[in-house]
């Protein structure tokens, strides 16, 4: 049997054919736009996204045999708000997690509604990039578009609507959404009805590893594809990533240095009471997980290499980089260029480079720009270290983790070993793996991981590097708190 992984990111739809073994036989991918119509707004048409699956599963399956493949499963970027009308027509451009437009909607939530409340009905506080915030700025923004919406979904709940006809989605996307009870694993009633929203408009919620349905019949001869074919609930992307890089269970944890990045770690139980602090979600594999987040990460390396220096090589860039110290006198680097979610929840922030002087040269400031992403998912490590998790180990995936460089920086300031998976494709990958456990192939998410998930390599932590590490990371720390107000101004005037 063959599974059909699908990544839908914000940049590109990825799509990976595996056979049932975990095997990838063949990888493709679409690209297609991001609108900023202002400062801070992100949005997309998802009818690119739907362009993407038709074009790119065709060409996925081109030279093997098509009746082979049992399901598709798929991983997609999350928060973003897909609004349907009563004839399934998208209302408006899909608002996407990077999106900072819902400013006064979130301090409405946390302050009005409040935080302790928010954590009782939903595990989480609000944060710009949610979907609760961005349905309450389409009804307080574009009131006559809001008395049009029939149903509300996520990205890949939309693609998989396509596909099937049917309204679903799955616990770990509708986690983010603040419009989920996380501990109960169903819609939170209260939070809808705040947000001008029923029941009716929402999709079905399912396990991610359950079948929503089969393909309908003209999307499977668009496709090629046998009308049989499953269709599985599928992930948010990190939810996914972790599925596919083995972070399932107790004990696991994944980073993904993606566009953004992320801070993985699967829990047995919810944890109560900690979603101001980081994120509290459903894991994929049934249980949950804590998730810390930071919304610019590859995307800062990429920012820098392509946009400021003018370059496409980035190995060239990082060439120079000496990894076997912890110059006290470098310059660093704040991330935030879209703002920040964990631990900051700032769409203000803003990047800064701090400390620059005659003597810095253009290898010192990219390596302040890696240095800082790392220090960032360094915050979300602390919190989770704070609240009694044991953190001596995690897998790592996304764009950032082809750089050697990047990884034995990532290693040294976190003090923990980093495991590379033999696949790098977690979201898609993961996205395959769920739907051979909805097609049964496999009994259950935590068999097909430890099935056909393995390691290529591991990255040990200097400890001589440890103290000097800790000394800059303090220092970054405090730089946050001191352009906070410098932020704010700043962004106001955009």
């Amino acid at each position: 049997m063959y599974f059909i992984g699908v990544d839908l990111g914000t940049s590109a739809c990825k799509f990976l054919l595996m056979d049932e073994r975990g095997e990838i036989l063949n990888i493709t991918s679409r690209s297609y736009d991001v609108e900023f119509p202002r400062p801070g707004w992100s949005q997309q048409d998802p009818a690119d996204w739907w362009r993407a699956v038709r074009e790119g599963v065709p060409e996925l399956l081109s030279g093997f045999d098509a009746a082979q493949v049992a399901g598709i499963g798929c991983g997609g970027q999350m928060h973003g708000l897909v609004a349907l009308d009563e004839k399934d027509e998208v209302i408006r451009p899909a608002i996407l997690w990077n999106d900072g437009r819902t400013v006064e909607q979130v301090r409405y939530l946390n302050e009005t509604v409040g935080t302790s409340r928010l954590l009782e009905l939903t595990g989480n506080i609000a944060y710009a990039g949610f979907t609760a915030p961005k349905v309450l700025w389409m009804r307080d923004e574009e009131p006559e578009l809001f008395s049009r919406v029939a149903h509300v979904m996520l990205p890949k709940d939309y693609l998989n609507h396509r596909l099937t006809g049917v309204y679903a989605t799955d616990v770990s996307d509708a986690s983010g959404t603040l419009l989920f009870d996380v501990a109960r694993r169903t819609w939170s009633e209260e939070m809808l009805a705040l947000c001008g929203l029923t029941a009716s408009q929402m999709p079905e919620v399912h396990e991610s590893y359950e079948a929503i349905g089969t393909l309908l019949p003209e999307v499977a001869a668009e496709l090629g594809l046998p009308a049989g074919v499953v269709v599985a609930a599928g992930a948010g992307d990190n939810a996914a990533a972790a599925v596919g890089t083995g972070a399932v269970g107790a004990g696991t944890m994944n980073i993904s240095l993606g566009t953004s990045g992320t801070v993985f770690i699967p829990t047995t139980d919810f944890a109560a009471g900690v979603g101001d602090r980081i994120h509290s979600f459903c894991h994929a594999d049934g249980a949950w997980h804590l998730m810390g987040c930071i919304l610019s990460a590859a995307s800062c390396n990429a920012w820098w290499v392509n946009d400021v220096l003018g370059a496409d090589d980035m190995a060239a860039e990082q060439a120079n980089i000496d990894v076997r110290s912890a110059d006290p006198s470098l310059p660093y680097f704040l991330p935030y260029l879209m703002g920040e979610r964990t631990p900051h929840n700032d769409v203000s922030a803003r990047g800064a480079l701090v400390g620059m002087s005659m003597s810095t040269t253009r290898s010192d400031l990219t390596r302040a720009v890696l240095e800082g992403v790392a220090f960032a998912v360094r915050d979300s490590v602390e919190i989770a270290r704070s609240l009694g998790v044991d953190v001596s180990s995690s897998t790592v995936c996304g764009g950032g983790a082809r750089s050697a460089v990047w990884l034995r920086m990532l290693a040294d300031i976190l003090g923990i070993e980093l495991v590379l998976p033999a696949t790098e494709q977690g979201p898609g990958y993961g996205g395959a793996m769920l739907a051979a456990v909805a097609a049964g192939a496999y009994d259950s998410v935590a068999s097909c991981a430890g099935s056909i998930v393995s390691e290529r390599e591991r990255v040990t932590p200097n400890p001589d590097l440890a103290s000097a590490y800790d000394r800059r990371y303090q220092v970054w720390r405090g730089m946050y708190p001191a352009l906070r107000g410098s932020f704010a101004e700043v962004a106001g005037g955009e």
